[in-house]
């Protein structure tokens, strides 16, 4: 009786204890730090390791350009920022900005003469994986996975509180130190583009749309508003800075878009799958601790499954994206590359083809529903995910948050799904 009586305890006071999100995601069943990675990067490091692959030293780029090629992380991806904002804080300058590139799983950051290349991976268990590689030509290149360093900023309320990424827009001085007194924000498809890119270089066309990118502020004081038109369809960045120190001349516009398309959508990929599998094992250690389940407990885990699934959902399905009001176009060819790639159905359709006249994508569904993470989701929460989302492409759902998708956009999401997504359910098919 006794220890009924104190499980019931728990289930009333554990809701209202303040746990640290770090704690959780370092609690079981996570155990982010204490667990061994399974992803592309871990996998490249153990092949590193053992001899089976190697990577060149080039004089000016050091082990980058090897690395890159090796990984398959393309050119035409490359950003540039220039706020010191990230670990080599003392590289960074608007003369010697941080060029960064991405692939649907891996980013690497480069700082010009640095002494590190960061990179980060989605790991289908842990979220966001963060690694160092030494720039060192007199020893064997050697990946170490880092943990607090980074985690003091990449797991906090700016990442939903997992092991996540983040891209900022702020105004910068001409050092590259960020004005926080001006404000700063978070920046994801949601983002208008007028408050984007402050911090970066970019390089595209966008008709009168504005934004904050290119801008070095001349005060401190950075007043609203700011007189952006110099930094508005830039092309070249010749006059910037030093172009040949980097391995291209672009700070694609639309690689930015998707990028920060894609930093979302992967932080909430790990949200999700953390919250959910939080739920399981407060559902298993609870009906042990009981010697069965219960009412309560059943209510509270599926409410917390549903509700990871409807944030899933609204990620992937660009709910709330910034609309476009011009054309937009890049100058890397990034955007030919991209539109490419993935799976297509039998008219030729895919996720990744891209819009860029309205909204960033043609069908707007997030690629990242093809990642190996997606896939890892627990089978609760893919459950209950892919039966919400197939009433919504049904045209079955009445909110409003699902209006931005036609009738035509569910239909062609629909069959673009059905005919090029494994492991869907078979009442999809049926």
């Amino acid at each position: 009786m006794r220890l009924i009586l104190r499980v019931w305890l728990l289930l009333i006071v554990f809701p209202a204890m303040p746990v640290s999100a770090i704690d959780e995601f370092e609690q079981d069943p996570i155990q982010y730090s204490s667990r061994t990675p399974e992803n592309p990067v871990s996998r490249f490091q153990s092949q590193l390791e053992d001899g089976t692959v190697t990577l060149t030293y080039d004089p000016e780029f050091g082990f980058l350009k090897s690395l890159l090629d090796q990984l398959h992380v393309p050119l035409d991806s490359q950003m540039l920022v220039f706020s010191k904002t990230s670990l080599q804080i003392g590289r960074i300058s608007p003369r010697t900005p941080r060029a960064l590139y991405f692939n649907d799983d891996i980013y690497v950051g480069y700082a010009q003469g640095g002494d590190l290349i960061e990179l980060s991976v989605v790991d289908p268990q842990l979220g966001t994986v963060f690694y160092t590689l030494e720039q060192n030509a007199e020893e064997p290149p050697l990946l170490m996975r880092q943990g607090d360093r980074c985690l003091t900023c990449h797991a906090s309320t700016r990442t939903e509180n997992v092991p996540g990424h983040l891209a900022r827009s702020l105004h910068v001085d001409r050092r590259g130190h960020p004005i926080f007194s001006a404000g700063s924000k978070n920046v994801d498809h949601r983002t208008p583009l007028a408050d984007r890119w402050g911090g970066w270089y970019v390089t595209g066309t966008h008709g009168e749309q504005t934004h904050l990118g290119n801008l070095i502020a001349g005060t401190r004081a950075a007043a609203e508003p700011v007189d952006n038109s110099a930094g508005h369809n830039v092309t070249s960045l010749e006059e910037r800075f030093q172009l040949e120190r980097y391995l291209t001349p672009h700070s694609d516009l639309v690689a930015l878009m998707v990028f920060e398309h894609q930093l979302y959508v992967h932080n909430r990929l790990t949200k999700s799958a953390f919250n959910s599998r939080s739920a399981l094992h407060y559902r298993t250690t609870m009906t042990a601790a009981l010697g069965k389940s219960s009412d309560s407990i059943e209510q509270s885990v599926q409410r917390r499954i549903q509700n990871a699934a409807e944030e899933l959902i609204d990620a992937i399905l660009l709910v709330d994206e910034a609309p476009l009001t011009q054309p937009v176009q890049g100058t890397s060819g990034f955007s030919k590359r991209f539109s490419e790639e993935g799976p297509r159905d039998s008219q030729g359709r895919s996720l990744k083809q891209l819009d860029l006249q309205k909204r960033l994508f043609r069908y707007p569904c997030s690629y990242v529903i093809y990642s190996d993470a997606f896939d890892a989701l627990p089978p609760e929460l893919l459950s209950v995910f892919w039966d919400r989302l197939h009433v919504i492409l049904s045209g079955n759902s009445e909110s409003p948050k699902y209006e931005h998708l036609t009738a035509e956009d569910r239909a062609a999401i629909l069959q673009i799904l059905l005919e090029t997504k494994s492991h869907l359910p078979e009442s999809w098919r049926s």
